[in-house]
Parts: structure tokens; sequence; C-alpha cells
């Protein structure tokens, strides 16, 4: 955080989720001998979302896609962010196959006046906070729901997003259980 005072940047944790149309299963009430169920159309199909949180502004920025995580579509939300910010933008990511990948790397290679990024340790999901946010959307937005068509999955999420985008005090609150949890660590 310090080199982020320095360089006068925005810090984004960056990260994706995959919300898939047969919803999310979640704990849920019911009667004493009679288990809710949830339909499900069967499909195997989910909306993919990209997104970064800014530590100290609580900012989100996403993005949506149908198919799946790649290089390409990686390159094009981090265009999209630095589009949306401006100065100097610190990126704190995982280790995703498209986040390191040859052409990734060239794409790093090409921002460096504007993106420094920084790589989690492996099998940390701990470490990166938007994991919190895409458990509130996925709360919202899928969990015990039934979604007949596509579209319908992606307007309750978007929904959620939207929501969450304009909430900037819930996602610095968010932040501030990712440092609590990481205090946890750090005694340990």
């Amino acid at each position: 955080m310090e080199q982020a005072k320095q360089l006068g940047a925005s810090v984004y944790f960056g990260d994706e989720a995959s919300f898939a149309l047969w919803g999310s299963l979640s704990y849920t009430w019911g009667r004493r001998g009679h288990q809710p169920l949830v339909k499900t159309t069967g499909l195997r199909k989910g909306y993919k979302v990209f997104g970064a949180i800014e530590f100290f502004s609580g900012r989100l920025i996403y993005q949506g896609a149908e198919e799946r995580f790649q290089s390409d579509s990686y390159q094009a939300f981090l265009l999209q962010l630095l589009s949306q910010v401006s100065g100097k933008v610190i990126l704190i990511q995982d280790g995703a196959r498209y986040h390191t990948s040859k052409a990734t790397r060239e794409f790093f290679g090409k921002h460096t006046d504007r993106l420094t990024v920084y790589q989690l340790p492996s099998y940390s999901p701990d470490y990166n906070p938007i994991e919190y946010l895409w458990k509130k959307v996925k709360t919202a937005a899928t969990h015990n729901r039934y979604f007949a068509e596509f579209v319908k999955l992606v307007a309750s999420v978007d929904k959620a997003l939207d929501v969450l985008s304009t909430q900037a005090d819930e996602i610095r609150r968010l932040m501030g259980v990712y440092t609590t949890h990481l205090a946890g660590f750090a005694t340990v």
C-alpha cells in the first residue's frame, strides 16, 4: 500500500467468477420431513464475470461474458479497467492460467506505464477480498434460484452487481472483513 501512495496509484484486486444457470444451492429452512427442492434446466451453461474492486475507494468495475475465461477476454477486461480509471493502477491477481499466459504477460509489458501487477500466492483465495464480493453476489443473485432462461440468470447477476457498484461503503466493509481475516493469519 506504501507503493500505491508513492505512485498515486489505485489498488485493485481482480478476479473472476462463474454463475451457473442451475443456480447455487445454499442453506434454507424447510418443514421437517419436506426437503425444499430447487428446479433446474439441466443445461450446463454459466455467466462469466471479470471484476476488480479498489481497496481504498470501494469502487467496483466488472464485465460479463458468456464464453470461457481466456487471455483475450481477460485483456479486454483490463483495457476496460484502464479506460475507467485515471492514473496508475496496481492490480493484485491470482495465478489463473489466463492471468499468466504469454499473451497476457505481453499485454502487461505494453502497459507498464500505467499498470503494475502483483500475483497472489498459489491456492490462496483467502488473500483476495473480491472473493467476499462474489459470495455476496451469489447470495443475492443465484442462491436457491431457478433460471428457466440464461438471460434471466444474466439479469439477476447484473442487477446484484449494479446494486453493489453503487455501494462503495459495503465494498469497503468487505475490505475490512478481508483485512481482519489477514490479521488472523498474521497471528498464527
